[in-house]
């Protein structure tokens, strides 16, 4: 964790994280589920802050993450601030390697066109 306790844990997803990394130096770290559970936790409702509007980075968060309580204040931002800790919540999709087609419930046809996978990353600026 990083040593800035005067600001908010930020919440990140992979467009507003493209935009914090303009400036400074970075140290990435991969999260399992339960890691970024606890750092979001161990900051308090209070001390973090949503920097995206993309719904489903909630419903990762509640459903993969498990935090119970996703509704933290949103705030627009452009930096993370040396020693402001942030986690990003990032989606990757690779196409579908089959494609099955299954009916649906009116005996319309859907197919599965790609796989989606969410994973949790650490981030601090170092400089």
């Amino acid at each position: 964790m990083g040593e800035n306790t005067n600001v908010p844990l930020l919440l990140l997803d992979s467009q507003t994280l493209s935009y914090v990394l303009g400036n400074g130096e970075f140290r990435f770290t991969n999260l399992k589920f339960d890691e970024a559970k606890a750092i979001i936790e161990m900051n308090g409702l209070e001390n973090v802050v949503r920097c995206y509007i993309n719904p489903e980075i909630d419903m990762a968060l509640r459903n993969y993450v498990k935090v119970e309580e996703t509704a933290f204040p949103y705030k627009e931002t452009h930096e993370i601030l040396v020693g402001q800790d942030a986690i990003a919540i990032k989606f990757y999709v690779t196409a579908s390697g089959t494609q099955p087609i299954i009916l649906g419930d009116e005996g319309q046809q859907a197919k599965k066109i790609r796989n989606v996978y969410v994973y949790c990353q650490h981030i601090i600026r170092l400089k």
